[in-house]
């Protein structure tokens, strides 16, 4: 359920879902700061939960995506790496480049979960602000925001 269902207006969601947002990366960078890069994907995100839980802020690691299929939930043994206050997913990654196909796989968990906005960060660069990237689906954001569809990542596919 949308806040604004709850009686919380887009403008407020958008104000505290920003700052969750910038807390996030905080505990990003923070982790960067001290690991650099080079490391796989699953130490960045056991060091950021570490973080995260410093700064008392409510994650769950690895969690189950269902794909709604025909009226049915099934279990294909998609995990979200980090779901931050329910709210935000950070998907997390240890590549030379972030591809378009990773942006298309967090918009695709955005739009099967139900959350808002997601965050794409990869670790393996110099500088952590390269590789940050914030997606949101169906969000009326206070800040620009890059808004992928489908159609930006698979431009020949069949409508």
């Amino acid at each position: 359920m949308h806040q604004e269902e709850k009686g919380m207006s887009n403008e407020s969601e958008a104000v505290l879902l920003n700052q969750l947002t910038e807390k996030v990366i905080g505990a990003c960078i923070e982790v960067h700061r001290h690991l650099g890069p080079g490391l796989l994907e699953s130490a960045y995100e056991v060091c950021l939960c570490h973080e995260l839980s410093l700064a008392g802020i409510a994650y769950e690691r690895q969690k189950p995506l269902p794909v709604y299929y025909k009226g049915v939930n099934l279990d294909c043994d998609y995990r979200l790496d980090v779901v931050v206050a329910g709210k935000l997913i950070v998907e997390l990654k240890s590549v030379d480049i972030l591809s378009p196909v990773h942006s298309a796989q967090l918009l695709t968990y955005l739009k099967l979960s139900d959350i808002r906005v997601g965050l794409l960060i990869n670790f393996n660069v110099p500088v952590l602000r390269n590789g940050i990237r914030r997606i949101a689906n169906q969000f009326p954001d206070t800040k620009p925001v890059q808004h992928y569809t489908r159609e930006d990542f698979f431009p020949n596919a069949p409508k």
